[in-house]
């Protein structure tokens, strides 16, 4: 048996264009390096003894300890977070039973910083304490930063006078604009955001830090990277061959 196309499968536009209305097919990209807006330390307090209540006394007093002078920066530290706690029994690795050997506990805590002149000396002052391990830190722009909007802003007009240049090479122009699309709309693999990179810290104005703490680290930003991908499809005028 035969069926008769719909009116909407003879309406519908060919994939592929036409003789007469061909279409284009390119992909804009665009990178954009800018300073960081904001960076992260990630900070490990431990504590580890014998009896299970010395041991969770001394992580809590670590822990307030390093929340109290995160909140002597108070116009640098924008947030801190805290991101696990354990304690956990370690057992003896000879013979039988539960006997436990020692208990071993931490605190971990992520800090966020807008002013990076305090980071240097933050960060030392971090490190100067007992049983505790500082990462970081990592730089990075705000997910509203202006350059994310700049940078597709270029992708896309990398895009227009790309597929300008092709209809040219055929003496033919553009007519108009049938489809944009991140890439990773279409079920293509999208690029994943940057990792964020170690860095080292930068100079450090004063903050009262005690007289007897270790030099404040000479800590310098490290740029971020933004890029933009987009794949643009046009229809052109009929090329002359």
């Amino acid at each position: 048996m035969t069926t008769q196309p719909t009116a909407a499968a003879e309406a519908a536009p060919l994939p592929y264009g036409t003789p007469d209305a061909p279409r284009i097919a390119v992909r804009g990209e665009a990178r954009i390096d800018a300073d960081p807006d904001i960076a992260h330390l990630g900070i490990t307090l431990t504590a580890r003894g014998t009896d299970r209540r010395t041991t969770l006394e001394d992580l809590t007093r670590r822990n307030h300890h390093v929340l109290e002078l995160l909140k002597t920066y108070a116009d640098a530290v924008e947030k801190t977070e805290t991101g696990t706690f354990t304690l956990t029994p370690q057992l003896h690795d000879k013979g039988r039973g539960e006997r436990i050997r020692a208990y071993h506990g931490h605190v971990h805590l992520t800090t966020t910083l807008t002013d990076f002149t305090a980071l240097g000396e933050l960060a030392t002052r971090l490190a100067d304490l007992d049983l505790t391990r500082v990462d970081g830190p990592w730089w990075a722009l705000r997910p509203d930063s202006p350059v994310h909007g700049e940078a597709r802003r270029r992708a896309v007009q990398e895009a227009v006078q790309r597929a300008r240049e092709y209809a040219a090479a055929l003496g033919a122009e553009l007519v108009a604009v049938v489809e944009l699309a991140d890439i990773g709309a279409e079920n293509t693999p999208a690029r994943g955001p940057m990792p964020a990179p170690p860095g080292a810290v930068m100079r450090s104005a004063g903050y009262g830090g005690a007289p007897d703490t270790a030099p404040a680290l000479d800590l310098e930003p490290r740029r971020q990277t933004v890029h933009a991908h987009v794949n643009a499809r046009f229809t052109m005028t009929r090329p002359v061959l």
